[in-house]
């Protein structure tokens, strides 16, 4: 049996034009041919994209996956065996983080506080307050920094965490337009980019042309590009391309 690329598209739930850059880069091609030109998929195309899908879930970089396919010593058993411990992981942090809402919620609901220890303990090493010095002596003398510092004298641990998690939403939604091949002026990335703007604007004014000032930064500050680059090789530089992309379209 054969399936087309726009019933693979549907099966596996990306674009076609995902498909055909896959084929292009010497990640998953087709076994055939129909007699007009078009790409035949079998079912051991439809494995392989199966594989590279469970790898980019885990956010592995084209590139890596290429290499780790490529490697005479692959096995999909083994692959599959791998993937689904690290997963396993992923899910196991994702309990973990639905247990600290649950309890969260109950402690709001329930007119409680929660331990402030227990409250982060599912975030690792996040501290809002970092990079505080460095921020004020770049930028303390201007407005945005004042505004800032006016809006979040007040916040709470809580309004951190919400910060937080609005923050990792809008960087994997980022990552998932990336991962799908949209380009950087799509009409839906362009909608992550107004989220990431909007987001901006908890703390200041964020116009256009300041977000797409920021967008550079994430490439040139080494410490900000790694937040992206940890999901997706190359995804700060597609960050960047999508600020552009937002002020040209303004």
């Amino acid at each position: 049996m054969a399936w087309t690329v726009g019933e693979v598209a549907r099966l596996a739930k990306v674009s076609v034009r995902t498909l055909h850059h896959y084929d292009a880069v010497g990640l998953l091609g087709p076994s055939g041919r129909s007699d007009a030109g078009y790409r035949l998929y079998e079912m051991t195309d439809l494995e392989r994209l199966q594989q590279v899908l469970f790898f980019r879930e885990l956010g592995f970089s084209l590139d890596e996956i290429r290499a780790v396919m490529a490697d005479s010593a692959f096995d999909r058993g083994d692959a599959l065996r791998a993937q689904r411990a690290l997963l396993a992981e992923k899910a196991r942090r994702t309990g973990a983080m639905l247990t600290k809402i649950d309890e969260a919620l109950a402690a709001m609901e329930g007119g409680t506080t929660m331990d402030e220890n227990d409250m982060f303990e599912v975030f690792g090493d996040f501290d809002p307050k970092q990079y505080e010095d460095e921020v004020k002596q770049r930028w303390g003398d201007t407005e945005a920094y004042r505004e800032s510092a006016r809006r979040t004298k007040a916040f709470t641990k809580d309004d951190w965490k919400r910060v937080k998690a609005e923050q990792e939403a809008v960087m994997d939604a980022f990552a998932e337009a990336f991962r799908a091949g949209l380009a950087p002026d799509d009409p839906k990335v362009q909608e992550v980019v107004e989220r990431h703007r909007l987001s901006i604007e908890r703390f200041y004014t964020c116009s256009k042309e300041m977000h797409a000032n920021l967008g550079r930064m994430y490439v040139e500050d080494p410490r900000f590009a790694k937040n992206y680059e940890d999901r997706a090789e190359g995804l700060a530089r597609f960050v960047c391309d999508a600020t552009q992309a937002a002020l040209r379209l303004a």
